[in-house]
């Protein structure tokens, strides 16, 4: 099984690399978000894929029991999934603010849009 997310790891971080490459912002912000889901996965198969009860030692115990699961993967998954989809939240607005003031979500075209609010020289 681990070999096989492998794979789907390989795979997500090679497709969100494609859609980074592209120069339109949609496809930017998508391949971002796919990128931060394939690291979210590599996490996850870091952490190891085992079924075990949870890593609490009981009173007479000076140790957990094997095999239990480590906590610690999961919590910094969970923490990345929110902060990630705190992110892509705002980066969705801001793309529907530069289409609503720009009219275009072309990286070519919005370089250009520095002259727009530039200060004009005084006249001579």
């Amino acid at each position: 099984m681990e070999i096989v997310l492998c794979f789907v790891i390989g795979i997500l971080f090679s497709v969100g690399l494609y859609f980074i490459l592209h120069r339109h912002f949609f496809k930017l912000i998508l391949g971002l978000m796919i990128l931060g889901l394939a690291t979210n996965l590599f996490i996850f198969v870091i952490g190891r894929l085992t079924r075990g009860g949870s890593p609490i030692i009981g009173e007479e115990q000076e140790v957990a029991l094997e095999p239990f699961a480590d906590p610690v993967p999961q919590a910094l998954l969970l923490t990345a999934i929110v902060i990630g989809f705190g992110i892509q939240a705002f980066a969705i607005v801001l793309i529907k603010r530069v289409y609503q003031t720009f009219g275009t979500t072309d990286l070519d075209d919005l370089d250009s849009t520095d002259q727009i609010h530039s200060p004009k020289p005084p006249a001579p």
